[in-house]
């Protein structure tokens, strides 16, 4: 008896170094696709750049219905947690963020952007990809998983999701041709109805702007409906910035009348 608990304790430790060694290889894997995600967008320029303008077309729809509006708009960004947003043709219509609170300032005045856009907001700001490899891709207790292959956007793509330390996660879907990424999935509980919810961006015609690789084609989902599409006119990087960017205060004084 004892012989055969010593064999069946031998291949249960041999079957469980099998498992480690797959896993350890399918984290390489999803390391490695990653890594090469990055080179592809454009290496080193990509992962360091300070701030950047992207400028173009946004529109808006309900239940997977355009609104029938179609805005003007410039996006600001400088690391790591600074967002500006200018909407119309006047550029009147502006939206600040920084790592905790956001602000509208109108032609009429400036106020606190309502509680859940603002958590809306930074909770996608908190999964971009930008965000996740700065953070979660160094973090040495993320685990990384390949998911193997899937269709995304008419292309073949690797699917690689990163696990958080307080166990969120991120899912990236990466052309397997050229490791752009073509999708980004995260989903979180719904605090009042308890059940999940999903978002997904989709990335499409992509152009080289200074040496890194821009999707000027960003579509948004939620659970499946379609929320925004916008398309560049235009970016920039590692452009020289007012210093009062992502001042509302400074903003307001420009802008209230």
């Amino acid at each position: 008896m004892r012989g055969w608990m010593l064999v069946a304790a031998l291949l249960c430790s041999h079957g469980l170094r099998a498992q480690d060694a797959a896993t350890e290889k399918n984290s390489a894997h999803a390391r490695a696709l990653l890594q090469a995600m990055v080179k592809a967008l454009g290496g080193g320029l990509w992962m360091d750049m300070p701030n950047y303008e992207w400028w173009g077309t946004t529109a808006q729809f309900y239940q997977g219905k355009p609104n029938g509006i179609t805005t003007r708009f410039w996006f600001f960004h400088q690391a790591p947690d600074l967002d500006r947003w200018e909407f119309t043709k006047h550029r009147d219509d502006v939206q600040i963020f920084n790592a905790h609170e956001g602000w509208e300032i109108l032609y009429r005045g400036m106020k606190p952007l309502p509680k859940d856009q603002l958590e809306d907001y930074l909770r996608r700001r908190s999964h971009s990809i930008e965000t996740v490899m700065h953070t979660w891709y160094s973090d040495p207790n993320t685990i990384f998983t390949y998911d193997g292959q899937q269709l995304a956007e008419r292309h073949l793509a690797d699917q690689v999701t990163m696990i958080s330390a307080t166990n969120d996660s991120v899912t990236l879907q990466l052309d397997a041709e050229t490791h752009l990424p073509l999708r980004r999935i995260f989903r979180w509980r719904d605090p009042v109805y308890k059940d999940k919810d999903e978002d997904v961006e989709e990335y499409d015609n992509y152009r080289v702007v200074d040496g890194i690789e821009t999707p000027y084609s960003i579509t948004r989902y939620h659970n499946g409906d379609m929320m925004n599409e916008r398309f560049l006119l235009g970016a920039e990087y590692d452009r020289a910035l007012p210093a009062d960017e992502f001042d509302p205060q400074a903003t307001a004084r420009r802008i209230v009348k």
